[in-house]
């Protein structure tokens, strides 16, 4: 079978269920081979996030991704429609950081698929196919992938009194996906609302956008859309959760008392498996933590946002103009006048801060040690400076050049530049700096 994307970009808007903002999510072509990828156009640079099991930070009522400092929250139905639909490529632009909840369902994302117009490309779709049982059990949930030659999933979903207790097995393709699944809406126990608004969750939560179980009732701006429309949309979760595995999934699985939390430990069992073969079949796959421009002579602004945690009003580099070896880097940062920091220092005279100066050496130096451990899920954290001179004042108009030589590193973890900064031609301040690499941590 061939790999699928869109005809045509289309687009939808609506409020997030959990942060409860306005977005508007777009979904755009892309070639073969390119996957699915996640762009935050509200974010500077506009950051792009691959939609992997290895990036899933929270798993409360949803499944959320980072990587970096940039995130996406409640993945799940957009990944679910996508999958569903037999979409393997694709880019989805949100200017928030969650799609829209609309109905609660998935429906609204298959019609936007649609919209779009589904067409075929010149390669292959590669599936991950199950070999052998995997099985996870978390308490009173369990959930097994079995060997199938196609996606089949059988489904138990109930609560803790048993009333609701509903059961549903499908064999799983686009046109039983649209019908059966996409339609079902998220559903909440009523008592379990007060503890998700004090975890900062279902802001944008409202009946039209999701199902409430009180005792025996069922409340609800329409009524069920199927008289078992809480196993289906369990269903339509895992469908979602397991395509964080990077690829379609042939596989029967059983699920009793599914969530996010276990699907996702199944997702990364399959993952670790996945893996695994590709290792004794001696592939050998870029890594996932792979700097992209390890290898390029020039890096943009985009990239270095991609790789730096800075934002403004702290990035003080604008791009990188040559790596004449493999130990140093020539970078540029343009002095405005609109920057910050020019309304009080100095009024009347606008100088650039010196500190300044040695943070943009800094960042340049940490962009250096970066590339050449070819590994963007670290940064460099700045420790220290010696011999720092500032020979000339910095004002608005000028261009800082700055060279950057790395003079030493200690394993991989400790590394020593000297850097200097021109304007001109003219030396105007120069340091020796000294960094520390570390792992990335999570942010929001």
């Amino acid at each position: 079978m061939k790999q699928r994307s869109l005809l045509r970009e289309a687009s939808i808007k609506g409020k997030s269920l959990h942060t409860g903002d306005e977005v508007t999510l777009t979904l755009k072509p892309a070639p073969a081979n390119s996957g699915l990828i996640f762009r935050r156009t509200d974010l500077y640079g506009k950051p792009e996030i691959r939609p992997q099991i290895e990036l899933v930070t929270d798993l409360v009522r949803s499944t959320t991704i980072a990587s970096g400092y940039t995130k996406i929250h409640t993945v799940e139905h957009v990944l679910s429609a996508l999958h569903g639909c037999g979409i393997d490529n694709a880019v989805i632009e949100m200017d928030a950081s969650e799609p829209p909840i609309m109905d609660g369902s998935a429906a609204p994302f298959v019609k936007l698929i649609e919209e779009a117009e589904p067409v075929e490309l010149d390669k292959e779709r590669e599936y991950y196919e199950v070999t052998e049982p995997i099985s996870v059990t978390h308490g009173n949930s369990s959930i097994i992938a079995l060997p199938c030659d196609h996606l089949k999933i059988s489904c138990t979903s109930t609560d803790d009194r048993g009333i609701h207790t509903q059961h549903l097995s499908l064999d799983i393709d686009a046109e039983i996906y649209a019908k059966e699944l996409a339609p079902a809406r998220t559903f909440t126990i009523y008592e379990e609302i007060e503890e998700l608004i004090k975890l900062g969750k279902i802001r944008g939560g409202s009946l039209e956008n999701a199902v409430v179980i009180k005792g025996d009732k069922i409340l609800s701006k329409e009524p069920l859309r199927f008289k078992d429309e809480f196993v289906r949309h369990k269903m339509l979760d895992i469908v979602g959760d397991v395509f964080l595995l990077g690829k379609p999934l042939k596989a029967h699985i059983i699920a009793m008392r599914p969530g996010h939390n276990i699907n996702s430990q199944l997702t990364k069992a399959l993952f670790e498996k996945m893996s695994a073969k590709a290792k004794s079949a001696k592939k050998t796959p870029a890594p996932k933590t792979a700097i992209p421009w390890a290898n390029d002579k020039q890096i943009d602004i985009t990239k270095i946002l991609n790789t730096l945690p800075h934002r403004y009003p702290f990035v003080m580099i604008d791009r990188v103009v040559d790596f004449p070896d493999d130990e140093s880097l020539v970078a540029i940062k343009n002095v405005t006048i609109n920057e910050p920091y020019f309304t009080g220092h100095f009024p009347g005279r606008p100088v650039m801060p010196g500190v300044l100066q040695v943070e943009a050496m800094a960042q340049a130096s940490g962009l250096l040690m970066l590339r050449k451990l070819d590994n963007v899920a670290k940064l460099a954290y700045f420790m220290s400076a010696d011999k720092v001179k500032f020979r000339k004042a910095v004002e608005p108009g000028d261009q800082l050049v700055i060279e950057v030589k790395l003079l030493k590193s200690r394993g991989n973890k400790i590394g020593q530049a000297s850097a200097k900064a021109k304007v001109d031609g003219e030396v105007v301040s120069s340091a020796e700096l000294m960094f520390i690499i570390a792992e990335a941590e999570e942010n929001a």
